[in-house]
């Protein structure tokens, strides 16, 4: 049993990679909510250049793989995208 250890140290002597390693799939860093990061951070539907932050250029809402929101503040984000199209601070749609 100590005989192979020892085998296996010399072969991957050469190589000092981890054994979780593949270079295909890298860890990728979770994405950090802005609204629970920066506590000051108000979210407020009357603010359109705060909220033009969370959609794209066709006027959709972005997604929390993209916004890097928590689920609580995106619901809040959605909640306020649409009450400020409501009150047409924001676009529906971008032509």
């Amino acid at each position: 049993m100590a005989d192979k250890k020892q085998n296996n140290r010399k072969r991957n002597n050469g190589n000092n990679m981890d054994d979780d390693f593949n270079p295909k799939f890298r860890k990728i860093r979770r994405k950090v909510c802005p609204l629970c990061a920066d506590k000051t951070f108000e979210l407020d539907y009357k603010n359109g250049e705060q909220l033009r932050k969370f959609i794209n250029d066709k006027g959709k809402i972005l997604p929390r793989r993209a916004t890097g929101a928590c689920a609580t503040h995106q619901r809040a984000i959605t909640l306020a995208v649409k009450r400020a199209r409501h009150i047409a601070i924001l676009p529906y749609t971008q032509d």
